[in-house]
């Protein structure tokens, strides 16, 4: 039977970061584009049915989450993964990413050291540098297929480096990883021992596939709760970062008031009116359409497992234990960075992340979104078949 995320829409002309900024963005007018993580998939039912009613409404002044909004988040992460935050530890922010940016202005002081685990989010980059804060690298180890901590190395960093801030992101985008709770464990506690506050960015925790189960790095203890700014959001999960809602939960006190000092800095309180409201409807409601859509990615995950076994075996996918970024190791090609780029968006006419994007550890890597309908990634693997030949040429 078909599923409805095999439905096919048509997103151009709708102002898509995705789709209608190509040749804004110096990419090609005609390239598929599988590069920013948001899906091509409508958001629940439950959602829509509630923007419905919001904008029938035709009042849209200043709104905010009441206990209903609370009571959608706390049932939503405790039934899931065990985390009963308190209403006060919750302070909202417009995106995941601004949490993170606050988080680094309010924890840490211009010069400071902030430790990433890259290749990662390249955004992770920008909100350190930004604000004149140095970057600190504990390259994450690929050893057969599989990306692991160099445990030596995150202690030497954090004590050498004179590290103020850890940037923890879990599951790990791109490579895939979701962490074990005695890897998240060890890291918190030389994070304890060094004095380092954690900034655990989970806002992929829902996106996990069969074998692999997410820990909400503020349930290993409630030391390291203390220790921690948690940083969630619905927008990965039911496809709405547009509404731009981002729920972070900071139990420490003294880490919130700094948090909160800096957010009340820059003027902004309310969220945005629809956000809210559609952040309350998919935690509440949406529980049956992301099973459904876990499914799908499930078998979109296969159908490129076997597609790159048995059609491009010169490609390497990292297998991806969470999220829906498929992390592709393309280096048999035997191509720089620039000319794998080039061959991408030139001959293949895809618009994919380039693997530097995430750290100099990604070159000769693409990151590609795999959450869109079935034939689009069937189509986006046959003009990868270009690849090959194409390289032989260059």
């Amino acid at each position: 039977m078909p599923s409805p995320f095999d439905e096919i829409i048509d997103r151009r002309g709708s102002n898509s970061l995705k789709y209608d900024f190509a040749v804004e963005r110096g990419r090609p007018a005609d390239a598929l584009p599988l590069w920013v993580a948001d899906m091509d998939f409508r958001a629940p039912q439950a959602v829509l049915d509630t923007l419905r009613r919001c904008a029938a409404h035709g009042i849209f002044g200043y709104s905010e989450g009441k206990e209903d909004y609370f009571r959608a988040l706390e049932q939503w992460f405790g039934s899931r993964y065990g985390y009963h935050p308190e209403p006060e530890w919750l302070v909202k922010t417009p995106g995941v990413v601004v949490a993170l940016a606050l988080a680094v202005r309010a924890l840490s002081r211009e010069g400071d050291a902030v430790l990433i685990q890259s290749p990662v989010y390249y955004p992770y980059f920008d909100v350190i540098r930004d604000n004149g804060r140095r970057v600190v690298c504990n390259s994450l180890v690929l050893q057969n297929g599989r990306y692991e901590i160099d445990f030596a190395d995150f202690e030497a960093k954090l004590r050498r480096e004179n590290v103020k801030l850890f940037l923890l992101c879990s599951p790990h985008n791109p490579v895939g990883r979701v962490w074990k709770p005695e890897e998240l464990t060890r890291m918190g506690k030389l994070c304890l021992q060094h004095g380092v506050p954690v900034v655990s960015d989970e806002i992929h925790c829902d996106i996990v596939f069969p074998g692999h189960r997410h820990t909400v790095f503020s349930t290993l203890s409630q030391e390291l709760a203390q220790n921690t700014v948690l940083c969630t959001a619905p927008s990965k999960t039911f496809n709405i970062a547009g509404l731009q809602v981002a729920n972070n939960f900071i139990p420490n006190p003294a880490l919130r008031r700094r948090f909160q000092a800096e957010l009340n800095k820059i003027g902004y309180s309310q969220l945005n009116t629809m956000g809210l409201a559609a952040c309350q409807a998919a935690y509440a409601h949406g529980g049956a359409w992301l099973e459904a859509l876990l499914v799908y990615l499930g078998e979109n995950l296969a159908f490129v497992r076997q597609y790159l076994q048995t059609q491009l075996p010169w490609l390497r996918l990292i297998e991806p234990e969470g999220t829906y970024l498929l992390w592709l190791d393309c280096s048999a090609l035997g191509l720089t960075d620039h000319a794998l780029n080039r061959l991408i968006l030139e001959k293949a006419k895809l618009w994919l992340d380039r693997g530097s994007m995430f750290g100099e550890e990604g070159a000769g890597f693409q990151r590609m979104n795999a959450a869109c309908p079935r034939a689009l990634l069937a189509r986006a693997l046959e003009q990868l078949q270009r690849l090959r030949s194409n390289a032989r040429k260059d």
